[in-house]
């Protein structure tokens, strides 16, 4: 993990620089390229955050150590329900929105409820029902 999170850090850093040379180059005129590059800078800060949270709490993995192989990274990482709804749900959720958007406000406002609806039930899964922990 310590590798990565110098990779997306440097990212970080390289995409911040880009960001200032290139507003000092458009002198500030272009709004859509600076605060991209300036979003894509602070996506991979995060990125680099989430990564040390990680490393932090799990320490060394297998891709810190000088002679880790790849099979060691074998095991169950979390819980997934491959039978599940939900998603598909949410992703209707999602392109509804996005037809409001194009569309009318009213479209919009239905696709943030629908998507509300499926989020919510996403993540009380296995809460409820035969699969419930």
């Amino acid at each position: 993990m310590k590798i990565s999170v110098k990779l997306f850090t440097i990212l970080g850093l390289f995409f911040l620089a880009a960001a200032v040379v290139y507003a000092i180059w458009t002198r500030g005129t272009e709004w859509v390229g600076i605060p991209g590059l300036f979003a894509l800078a602070a996506m991979q800060f995060m990125i680099a955050y989430y990564l040390r949270l990680v490393d932090k709490e799990y320490k060394t993995g297998v891709d810190d150590q000088d002679d880790g192989e790849i099979k060691e990274y074998a095991g169950v990482y979390a819980r997934f329900a491959p039978w599940s709804w939900w998603p598909l749900g949410l992703g209707a959720a999602v392109a509804v929105v996005f037809l409001g958007v194009a569309i009318d406000w009213w479209i919009f406002i239905i696709g943030i409820f629908l998507g509300m609806f499926f989020v919510t039930g996403w993540v009380f899964e296995f809460s409820k029902g035969e699969h419930k922990h």
